[in-house]
Formats: structure tokens, C-alpha cells, sequence
């Protein structure tokens, strides 16, 4: 097949995978392609690594490891990249995978409410809130309670609410499509990870010698 006559080929590389400890990974693990139908499926089997154990649990996968392997299947093909042009390979073991533990799902909850609830009690005490809630009552109601604990109670249930909504999340209920918090600084908190790992691949590649891809996208 010579230069003029190799088909186009668009690859778009996905951002994080997990493969099985011992599996090898293969182009279809790392990336979507599109091309002409007869060449798609032997693209994707193409074997683009075995992991080793010296190679650690995170290995990065990028464009100019895929080139020469399409390549050699498609002389002279045009690669076009969409997107970036690395793949961050997490090699899991089956001993990765545990089952999660009751007793630590209940020690972690605990201390989550005990210790939300004495961050909001120790807040109400620096800012004297049963006073203001006692000067609220009054100006309500036009007599003075010291214990005005239906005020409370109704505080309290709106604070919880409040939180339901903000979160946007209770238990496995959403009320609509939109990230919580929580899984918004998840989300940044899990590319930071991603950005630390390839700046560390690189490092390595450049200190035995070799030279990394450059950051921006474009075919060849």
C-alpha cells in the first residue's frame, strides 16, 4: 500500500483506563478510531503494550507510542489526533479490588457527623446564635423565651434541607443532572492527579534520554 492510497485515520485518545493486571493493552483499551471499515477492527487489536511489574501501577500511554504501531499496518497513513494526545493506563490487581468494610463505612460516618455537628455547634457559639434566635422569637411573638425551641427545631430541619439542596444529593437521589460540589472537586481533584502523573512520566522520559511528545494536538 503506498502513501496516496492509505486511508485516513482519526483517533481520539481517552483520558484514564483500568486494565487487569497482566492484560495487555491494545489500541480499542486506549482510544476510538475512525477509518475505513475494513481497517477499523485490525486497528484496534493492535498491541500497543505489556505491562511489566517494574513498569509500577500507572503507565503513560501517548501519541507517538500509537504512530509507529499504526504504521506498521498502514504505511503512510494520515493520523489525525482529536483531542489530547495521552492515555493514563491503571494497572489493577485483583487484590486492588476489595470489598468494602461495614464497620469502616460506619467509622467514617460517624466522624463525619459528629464532627459536622460540632463544627456548626462551635460556629452558633462564636456568633452567640441562640441569642439571635432568642431576639427573633421576640420580635415575633412580642414576649421573651429563653428556650425558644420550636425555633430551633425548625432552624435545625432548615439547615439540613438547605444542605440537600446545595449538595443536590440525598443518598442515591439527585434532583437533577448538575455536579455536586463534591463531585466537582472530585472531578478536579482526579485531573490534578492526571496532570501530576504525566508530568512525572515525562520527567522520567527525559532523564533516561528520551523526548517527549509535544502538548499540542495535530495529525501527521
Amino acid at each position: 500500500m503506498n502513501t496516496h492510497s492509505a486511508p485516513a485515520v482519526y483517533i481520539q485518545l481517552k483520558n484514564r483506563i483500568m486494565v487487569p493486571k497482566g492484560k495487555g493493552v491494545t489500541l480499542r483499551d486506549v482510544a476510538y478510531i475512525i477509518t475505513v471499515p475494513e481497517w477499523t477492527e485490525r486497528l484496534y487489536s493492535i498491541l500497543l503494550l505489556q505491562p511489566e511489574h517494574r513498569d509500577g501501577n500507572l503507565i503513560l500511554v501517548d501519541l507517538l507510542m500509537i504512530i509507529p504501531r499504526i504504521h506498521e499496518f498502514l504505511p503512510g497513513a494520515d493520523i489525525q489526533l482529536i483531542g489530547e494526545g495521552r492515555t493514563i493506563v491503571q494497572v489493577e490487581s485483583a487484590a486492588d479490588v476489595r470489598k468494602p468494610s461495614i464497620a469502616l463505612f460506619v467509622l467514617v460516618w460517624l466522624l463525619l457527623f459528629f464532627g459536622s455537628a460540632l463544627t456548626i455547634m462551635n460556629f452558633h457559639a462564636d456568633v452567640s446564635m441562640q441569642e439571635v434566635h432568642i431576639r427573633i422569637v421576640e420580635m415575633l411573638t412580642g414576649r421573651r423565651d429563653e428556650h425558644p425551641y420550636v425555633f430551633q427545631i425548625a432552624y435545625s430541619l432548615g439547615i439540613g434541607f438547605g444542605m440537600v439542596i446545595f449538595f443536590n444529593h440525598l443518598f442515591k437521589k439527585k434532583w437533577n443532572e448538575e455536579p455536586t460540589p463534591l463531585e466537582v472537586e472530585m472531578f478536579l481533584y482526579q485531573k490534578n492527579i492526571d496532570h501530576y502523573v504525566v508530568h512525572e512520566e515525562y520527567s522520567k522520559m527525559n532523564l533516561s534520554g528520551e523526548k517527549p511528545p509535544s502538548a499540542g494536538g495535530g495529525g501527521t
